[in-house]
C-alpha cells in the first residue's frame, strides 16, 4: 500500500490538476490490470435522478477530459440535457482515486472525426448497429445489423454516424484521494480561484 503524505504544490505532486492527473494516469498504467483510463461518470435525468456508468477516458488536456458516445443513448441524452457530470477514477492497484465534477460541451466534428478513424473497424460498424440503451430482441439481431452494415460499408472508409461524437467535461472541481494507514487517508479538493489559479484545501479523511 502506499502510505506515503500526499501534498500539492510543495514536493509530491504539482499544483496544477490537470499535471497531477497524468502523472497519476501514468503510473496507473504501469499497475492496473485493465483499462486504467476507465472512469464512472455520473449523470442526471430531467427529474434530477442521479445515473452511473462505466466508460473510458479518450482525451485529456487542460480543456477536460473527453469520451465518446452514441448521443441518442440514455447517457447522451441525460448529458446533453443537463450539461453536467462527475467523474471517479479508481486506481485499487495504487490505492488512490480522483473525482472531477464539471460542465459538459460537444467535441468539434474534426476532433471525433479522427477519433472514429482509430477504432478497429467493427468498433465503427457497431457505432452504427448499436441502438445504445434501447430493447434488443436477440444477440443475433444486433449481429445481423453489424452483418448488414459490413455489405453496406465493404470498405475501410467507414464514416462517422451523425448520432456518434465526443463530450468534454470541463472541470470546476478535483478531489484526489489517497489511501492512509488506519483509515486516515490523504484527500485534497482543488478549486480555481479568482485569478484563475487552483487552490488546494486538505479535506478531513
Amino acid at each position: 500500500m502506499l502510505k506515503t503524505a500526499l501534498t500539492f504544490g510543495e514536493t509530491e505532486l504539482p499544483a496544477d490538476p490537470f499535471a497531477a492527473f497524468e502523472i497519476w494516469l501514468r503510473e496507473a498504467e504501469s499497475t492496473e490490470l485493465n483499462d486504467p483510463n476507465a472512469m464512472s461518470l455520473a449523470s442526471v435525468d430531467a427529474d434530477g435522478l442521479p445515473d452511473v456508468r462505466t466508460v473510458l477516458l479518450k482525451g485529456v488536456d487542460a480543456r477536460g477530459f473527453v469520451f465518446y458516445t452514441n448521443f441518442e443513448s440514455r447517457k447522451g441524452e441525460e448529458l446533453l440535457g443537463q450539461r453536467k457530470a462527475a467523474l471517479l477514477f479508481h486506481w485499487k492497484s495504487r490505492r488512490r482515486q480522483v473525482r472531477v465534477r464539471g460542465t459538459v460541451e460537444t467535441v468539434s466534428d474534426a476532433e471525433a472525426d479522427a477519433y472514429f478513424q482509430t477504432r478497429a473497424r467493427v468498433s465503427r460498424l457497431g457505432a452504427w448497429a448499436s441502438q445504445q440503451s434501447r430493447p434488443l430482441a436477440s444477440r443475433e439481431e444486433l449481429e445481423q445489423r453489424v452483418a448488414e452494415l459490413d455489405r453496406r460499408f465493404p470498405g475501410d472508409d467507414i464514416p462517422r454516424p451523425p448520432h456518434w461524437s465526443g463530450l468534454r467535461v470541463i472541470p470546476v472541481q478535483f478531489e484526489f484521494w489517497q489511501d492512509g494507514a488506519f483509515r486516515l487517508h490523504d484527500s485534497y479538493r482543488l478549486l480555481k480561484d479568482e485569478s484563475g489559479e487552483w487552490a488546494a484545501t486538505r479535506l478531513n479523511p
